[in-house]
């Protein structure tokens, strides 16, 4: 499909979204309470109508926003959305469900998670947060990076620090190295940037949000704001 194609619709329906239920978040609160098989399996069918649904009905409604600002990213109601399963394996925490409902968006073709560049939100009991940008990049995806950071400061600076994109967000989040990377010298222009080893940005809004049905409009303005960051990273392998 071409990248200016209208995104072809879910051949499943999903009524109009029109915000957040207080059941959505009732929901969760409870499974806070309750994280275990048994519980879940009782209201999995309070899940599927009161978490499950609206959440896709709100994809679906991110379509045309993503359409008009990054239409190379996949934005499905089911493929964007992350399960509610937790995976434990590698935790000591064992409790089997997450406590909040999540979706991430990123080019069509990559895998959705924490190492790629992409768009992301949650909402959970008290909480809507918002974030655009790579989290966890790989180590090679890190040296690509600082390279466009070298290579494309003026590209770069005029994203992250550019007016209406600092009143947003701020700053860059994420954690950061003491010393500039080896292969840069100390007192290379971009170094605190080089530093970096996780480039995202975010927004964290009261849960009283997510119940208005511009919700949708308002999570989109968040994304479009950000995803000259997003191309920038993308473009330079991350």
């Amino acid at each position: 499909m071409a990248a200016n194609s209208p995104p072809v619709p879910d051949l499943d329906f999903y009524p109009p979204f029109e915000g957040f239920s207080k059941k959505t978040v009732t929901f969760l609160k409870n499974l806070r309470k309750n994280n275990n098989r048994p519980w879940f399996e009782k209201h999995k069918e309070e899940f599927e109508r009161d978490v499950k649904l609206p959440m896709q009905s709100m994809i679906v409604a991110l379509q045309p926003h993503f359409h008009r600002f990054a239409p190379e990213v996949e934005v499905h109601p089911k493929r964007s959305l992350f399960r509610i399963y937790r995976d434990v394996r590698f935790s000591k925490d064992k409790s089997p469900y997450k406590t909040h409902v999540a979706a991430h968006f990123v080019i069509r073709g990559e895998a959705k998670g924490t190492e790629g560049s992409g768009y992301y939100f949650h909402i959970e009991p008290g909480q809507v947060f918002v974030g655009v940008g790579i989290y966890m990049p790989q180590s090679d995806q890190l040296k690509k990076i600082r390279k466009a950071l070298a290579g494309k400061p003026d590209q770069f600076l005029s994203i992250v620090q550019e007016s209406s994109f600092r009143r947003m967000f701020g700053k860059l989040e994420g954690e950061k190295l003491r010393r500039v990377p080896q292969g840069y010298e100390p007192d290379h222009p971009m170094a605190e940037w080089l530093k970096l080893k996780q480039f995202f940005v975010s927004v964290e809004w009261p849960e009283s949000k997510c119940y208005k049905a511009g919700f949708v409009k308002e999570v989109a303005a968040v994304f479009e704001k950000a995803t000259p960051l997003v191309k920038f990273l993308t473009e330079a392998g991350g």
